[in-house]
């Protein structure tokens, strides 16, 4: 035990100042926290009023989810192929949860509150840290500065969508699946996951012209399956080969 108490105090010292944690967990805070205006005045050009607008961001506050619902509804989609594909975008953060749960060890009485904010960022910077003191911290500063300013910049996207005429000749539908990419692409290393990920974008843009809006999000989902079974029939296959 004491051996124990001594390393975990050794990695104490060996992690990163807190003022550094904070410094860069702001940054990611305020960078992608600006997005929510783009989001705000997608969804006001896509036809959702002031209310649902801000309460997709007060509620959902999961960038990708937020814009794949919103995309779909203004592309003529159902509602529920449109709920269906930002419920399966944010499926990964119940993964993220699980690593964080770990990670930050929180109390029963904060979890409920903290899952609110598990989702791409706060994951990213919470285990880039060494310790679990800059891992709470990083989550906490992440979480608390990108709820807060996505929220305000989603209510001032909304209020300026009418004053800024046609939002699609703007562009600023694109934001939101850029940042996500942004996101993502330092996250896929291997060759797995880059077939993954390149199945996922044949599948999703070949089906874009061909399905109604929503849809070709769900199809893509299959991507991940697809290939693990493709990789597990060629593994098995090697084996048999050595014998």
């Amino acid at each position: 035990m004491a051996e124990q108490k001594a390393l975990e105090d050794l990695q104490v010292d060996r992690g990163r100042p807190d003022a550094a944690v904070v410094r860069d967990a702001l940054g990611v805070g305020v960078a992608v926290g600006l997005s929510g205006f783009a989001f705000g005045v997608t969804s006001a050009g896509g036809g959702l009023t002031l209310v649902q607008t801000c309460a997709l961001s007060l509620l959902v506050f999961t960038g990708a989810s937020q814009f794949a619902l919103v995309g779909a509804l203004a592309a003529g989609g159902s509602p529920l192929t449109a709920a269906a594909g930002a419920f399966f975008l944010g499926v990964r953060n119940a993964f993220y949860g699980l690593r964080l749960s770990q990670l930050l060890s929180l109390t029963r009485a904060v979890r409920p509150f903290a899952a609110q904010w598990v989702i791409d960022e706060t994951a990213a910077v919470a285990l880039a840290q060494p310790t679990r003191r800059g891992a709470r911290i990083g989550f906490v500063v992440t979480g608390l500065s990108l709820y807060v300013l996505w929220n305000l910049t989603t209510l001032l996207g909304a209020l300026g969508a009418e004053a800024m005429g046609d939002t699609d000749a703007w562009g600023l539908d694109a934001a939101g699946p850029a940042v996500f990419l942004a996101l993502l692409a330092p996250m896929v290393k291997s060759a797995t996951e880059r077939a993954v990920a390149a199945l996922a974008v044949v599948l999703g843009l070949g089906l874009l012209p061909v399905l109604p809006a929503g849809v070709p999000v769900l199809v893509a989902a299959l991507a991940a399956p697809v290939v693990l079974w493709a990789r597990g029939r060629r593994e098995g296959a090697v084996r048999e080969g050595e014998r």
